[in-house]
């Protein structure tokens, strides 16, 4: 909480992608505090629609929080989305982009980092989102076709061009998938 209070100001505009580390970290909550705007992707009652439009806004935001599916020694961030709200925000958008992540997600290169995608990442968060396919049933990719198939979107951050953009904040634990 302190390095976040270092890179953020009170009334910051601030949303968020879909991350059980946030969860398990308790960045959700802090963002719910009430020092921030937070545009909350997980307000209960939330339309389709009301969802659409609170991503587009993401673009708008100050600052916004993920994790990350996998980083490389190198520094490479690989991420793959179900429908790329959050990896467009990682891209672009946002003034400022924090990524939280836990020492599990730290990987040799991008080849161990596809590997732990279709091994850990992808069948756990299908298992949680309650998707049908076959990695929830298997527990690896099988590059299915299925309509609830939540690997849609790969992304390799290499470099920004903003050097004060993407700030990544590794805890000493395993959190997330």
């Amino acid at each position: 909480i302190e390095k976040i209070n270092e890179l953020t100001n009170d009334g910051d505009t601030v949303s968020c992608g879909g991350s059980m580390s946030l969860f398990e970290t308790g960045v959700i909550d802090y963002l719910r505090s009430g020092k921030y705007n937070f545009l909350d992707r997980y307000e209960d009652g939330l339309s389709k629609d009301d969802l659409k439009k609170l991503y587009r806004n993401t673009f708008s935001a100050d600052v916004y929080f993920t994790s990350t599916n996998a980083i490389t020694e190198k520094g490479e961030l690989y991420n793959v989305d179900g429908n790329g709200n959050r990896v467009a925000a990682m891209l672009y958008g946002p003034d400022k982009v924090i990524i939280i992540a836990g020492v599990n997600k730290i990987v040799e290169n991008i080849e161990e980092a596809i590997k732990r995608n279709e091994r850990v990442s992808a069948p756990a968060n299908c298992k949680r989102l309650n998707k049908v396919t076959p990695c929830v049933k298997v527990g690896h990719c099988m590059d299915c076709s299925s309509e609830d198939r939540i690997c849609n979107e790969y992304t390799i951050i290499r470099r920004q061009g903003n050097k004060d953009r993407i700030h990544v904040i590794f805890l000493n634990e395993e959190l997330g998938y």
